[in-house]
């Protein structure tokens, strides 16, 4: 069987190409951003063409596919006079062709930028004597001009007018928009100069050499058939688009959806003013909305669930705004569950995309969410996933995996997910936990908080300052500079299992002292009994009586069993501790904050 074909290779002439953009046959479909090319960049590819140097290949989409609609919009400046139904759209070669245009065939100045990036107008403008010259880079003879044709100094001293067409005459300066229609200027040329010979043969040559150039260019234009689908001409214009900002797949639906005159912009911004407000939602973005959009429709289609990003393509307006006001209760319900785990910000959370996921649980078990034996399998299976670190790869299909199996779970009170079953943590692994950037780190600090710690100074509870925007954050039980000078190894005392949340003005009492100094310090400035300060320092986990004596090596373990068994109680797991917690661990796998 022949190999399907999508696409037709052929060239086009330049002029052809520019008036279909002008007449509305050639657009850009909306997700292309708007055009970028500097002052410099459009002189150059002027000068390309003519010297007939290659400037690229543009690639068209041929519209008519039900399939595969876009939303049109006319390159920058072009003007149309009623509404039209584009035959093709542009995926490749936006900025080339919108210099070109505006340079050439649009009556009004081009809107660019300076080398600093700030917006400028500009005419463009070929001198002819420079341009012929044989030691003169065609460039340097391509000449842009400001809206008003006048050149100024810093001091707005006028240097130069060429605002009248007799200044143009006499500096041989030929504006391009005159390239494909050049003989009425070529005739007013040689009448201010009198029909001189000289003149006369120089603009005879300048058609030669430069303008004709223009008129014979041909473009290279691959056009993709319109049977191609969506999927691969979204693939095609991520690929061949690397000079601009990466396309997202928000942008992509954004498109599909304007064609059926639905504003998927305008509606995420409402929904995302709407979770924001929530601290712990604060990096949301659309592709995660719209992810668990399309974990709800697949569900409910009944097929495979997934969210990869051929999934969210094929997403449907209709399913959209079914499951969009759904998706959104269910982050809003997300983020209270886990403010009841005391994780109160973006910067708190131990994976982004596993609040993706439970915002689909949510979006799909409805009001059935809101009882407290659910919740407490939702929490159940969120620290499983935390702190089996099972969301750091093979995201989509933990993410679709998941929503099938926790609601039958949920729903039927089946097998428990994989999540849950697969989940594991290595005792060890809580020795090696060095920086807040891992998931477990993160877990672990917010179950601390969660479990009524308190803070060594005040007393009250480290949530409750934490939410009050009081400066918390995780501190050494036994200081640095302590350990230092007791032989301590750095990958022991920087462990989590000698961290705890504390407030910074306890950290700075605690200072680089022992343990039984800065008790004694604490209880004394705060006036808290030694009896509440034992009491608090359980609430960390802490042994009291080790951590008075300054016994570092008892200490860890204690702390380390007493933080497995807090981890444990999340998971709903027993874990096997290892029975040397103070061995050399692997110094590759060591990272200090």
């Amino acid at each position: 069987m022949p190999a399907i074909k999508h696409f037709d290779h052929t060239t086009e002439a330049l002029l052809d190409l520019l008036r279909s953009t002008k007449e509305g046959k050639t657009q850009l479909p909306d997700f292309q951003r708007p055009w970028v090319w500097n002052d410099e960049q459009i002189r150059s590819i002027l000068a390309s063409i003519s010297l007939s140097y290659p400037v690229g290949v543009v690639m068209m989409l041929q519209t008519g596919n039900p399939d595969v609609r876009f939303e049109a919009r006319p390159i920058e400046g072009a003007i149309l006079s009623k509404p039209t139904e584009p035959e093709r759209m542009i995926l490749d070669g936006q900025q080339r062709l919108t210099s070109l245009f505006q340079a050439l065939l649009s009556p009004k100045p081009v809107i660019t930028k300076d080398a600093r990036g700030k917006e400028i107008k500009r005419w463009y403008y070929i001198n002819i004597t420079k341009a012929l010259a044989p030691n003169v880079e065609r460039q340097d003879a391509i000449v842009s001009l400001p809206e008003d044709k006048i050149i100024r100094n810093f001091s707005s001293e006028i240097l130069a007018d060429y605002s009248t067409l007799e200044a143009e005459y006499k500096n041989d300066l030929f504006p391009v928009t005159q390239i494909f229609d050049y003989s009425n200027w070529m005739h007013n040329y040689n009448e201010f100069w009198d029909f001189q010979k000289e003149k006369i043969k120089l603009f005879s040559q300048f058609t030669l050499e430069i303008i004709k150039p223009f008129e014979q260019y041909l473009v290279p234009v691959i056009l993709l058939r319109k049977e191609t689908p969506r999927e691969a001409v979204c693939q095609v214009f991520e690929k061949v688009n690397t000079g601009g900002v990466s396309l997202t797949v928000f942008e992509l639906l954004t498109a599909t959806f304007a064609a059926d005159k639905f504003q998927l912009r305008q509606d995420w911004a409402i929904r995302e003013k709407q979770l924001k407000k929530f601290p712990i939602l604060g990096n949301i973005y659309s592709t995660d909305f719209l992810q668990a959009v399309t974990l709800g429709a697949t569900y409910e289609r009944g097929a495979s669930i997934g969210c990869t990003r051929k999934d969210i393509l094929d997403l449907k307006l209709e399913e959209y705004k079914k499951w969009a006001e759904k998706v959104t209760q269910g982050f809003e319900k997300a983020a209270i569950l886990l403010h009841t785990q005391k994780i109160f910000s973006a910067r708190d959370l131990p994976y982004q995309s596993q609040v993706t996921a439970l915002a689909a649980i949510f979006a799909v078990l409805g009001d059935h969410s809101d009882t407290h034996l659910i919740r407490e399998k939702l929490v159940r299976w969120y620290w499983c996933g935390v702190f089996g670190e099972l969301y750091s790869s093979a995201i989509e299909g933990r993410i679709a995996k998941d929503l099938r199996q926790v609601v039958k779970w949920i729903e039927s009170s089946d097998s428990e997910p994989d999540t849950i079953t697969d989940a594991n943590f290595a005792p060890n692994r809580l020795v090696r936990l060095y920086t807040r950037r891992s998931a477990a780190y993160k877990g672990l600090s917010a179950l601390l908080l969660r479990d009524e710690g308190c803070d060594f100074f005040t007393g009250v509870e480290i949530d409750t300052l934490k939410y009050f925007d009081e400066s918390i954050d995780i501190h050494h039980i036994f200081p640095r500079s302590w350990c230092e000078k007791n032989g301590i190894k750095p990958e022991n005392y920087d462990s989590a299992v000698n961290k705890t949340p504390l407030s910074s003005r306890t950290n700075k009492i605690i200072g680089g002292n022992a343990p039984s100094v800065y008790l004694s310090c604490l209880q004394d400035k705060a006036g808290i009994s030694k009896e509440r300060m034992d009491e608090i320092l359980r609430s960390h986990v802490i042994d009291p009586i080790v951590l008075r004596v300054d016994n570092f090596e008892a200490f860890f373990q204690a702390r380390q069993k007493a933080l497995v068994n807090r981890i444990e109680k999340a998971m709903g797991k027993s874990l096997v501790l290892d029975s040397h917690p103070l061995e050399d661990v692997d110094k590759s796998e060591y990272e200090e904050e």
